[in-house]
């Protein structure tokens, strides 16, 4: 029962955020706009700032664990190309293997892995660690996929991605706010750099709504209808998303000697919703958008199920 109370804790705040989210954007308080404009705010500023402050204020040279990240990197990498393969061997829809692949493997590493494991340890913990070795192979993974799977003819294709998509990928990766925060906080980390108190408040102020700001952004974007189209390949991608990827690498995790922070983190990478960001770049990427959208809110909702499942799991063996 205890281990069912922590793991509870950990997860339905969370998700208490989103629906307090959800709900003042049905009843008006928030709008359309206002979500979008929230959303880039977290994105922009909040959630850089915050593994910002949580990386320059540690040891990183200490925490720093090469294994962890290649590990983090290694197994995304597989859970792209095994989907990919089998995808596009059995799909008999070729124009919905792009989005399937992408929405079977990317999280939301970013704003609910720092919001869990802010949520149980204080901290932002080994999140930055994780996002190091995902989320650039997240974005070049998605632009290589759609770009060669968009509906479009063959010299289209090759032209696109040769020309214009991996250049845009390329930039999206350096220019990633929350990537150029882990890099300033490991540069004030390993160098002789103090700030002003008043500096360090107002860091502090700012890093504090990141986690809040951002699950009620989650929230208010959330739009259960789209969740019954296309029903089918949308419960198989979940499945693999919630419970395939974590079931196949958490054990791996443990054997390596991943534990307490580090592990939450690879749960996260692994069996946290598809992030939002997905239906943005299917659409910039000329895709229907319809079957990412279906996942990415099938997944928000039965991820507070899978989720607490995982941690319920991993807390009765000790392992968190």
């Amino acid at each position: 029962m205890d281990n069912l109370i922590f793991s509870l804790n950990a997860t339905i705040p969370v998700f208490l955020v989103m629906v307090i989210g959800y709900v003042l954007k049905n009843i008006n308080v928030l709008d359309d706009s206002f979500v979008k404009t929230l959303n880039s705010f977290n994105y922009k500023v909040t959630l850089p700032i915050l593994v910002f402050k949580d990386i320059s204020e540690s040891d990183f040279l200490q925490v720093w664990d090469t294994s962890y990240v290649l590990f983090c990197f290694c197994s995304t990498l597989f859970c792209i190309i095994v989907t990919w393969i089998i995808t596009a061997k059995v799909s008999k829809k070729k124009d919905l293997v792009g989005e399937f692949v992408q929405a079977s493997y990317r999280s939301s590493a970013a704003i609910l892995g720092i919001a869990f494991i802010q949520n149980i340890y204080g901290t932002s913990g080994m999140a930055p660690l994780m996002i190091i070795g995902t989320v650039p192979l997240y974005n070049v993974a998605a632009v290589i996929i759609l770009s060669l799977t968009k509906p479009c003819d063959n010299m289209e294709k090759e032209t696109s991605l040769s020309v214009f998509t991996l250049k845009t990928c390329v930039k999206d990766i350096i220019t990633n706010p929350i990537i150029l925060g882990i890099l300033a906080g490991m540069m004030v980390s390993v160098l002789p750099v103090s700030f002003p108190t008043m500096i360090n408040r107002t860091v502090h102020s700012l890093a504090s709504i990141a986690s809040p700001l951002a699950l009620l952004g989650l929230g208010a974007g959330f739009q259960g209808k789209k969740a019954l189209a296309k029903i089918k390949p949308t419960l198989i991608c979940s499945f693999m998303k919630l419970l395939l990827w974590p079931a196949l690498f958490l054990p791996i995790a443990l054997f390596m000697g991943f534990n307490g922070e580090k592990l939450v983190a690879i749960l996260v990478m692994l069996g946290s919703p598809t992030t939002a960001s997905c239906y943005i770049m299917a659409k910039n990427l000329k895709h229907e958008g319809i079957l990412t959208s279906s996942v990415v809110v099938a997944t928000t909702f039965l991820s507070s199920l899978t989720l607490t499942f995982w941690l319920y799991l991993l807390k009765s063996m000790g392992a968190i």
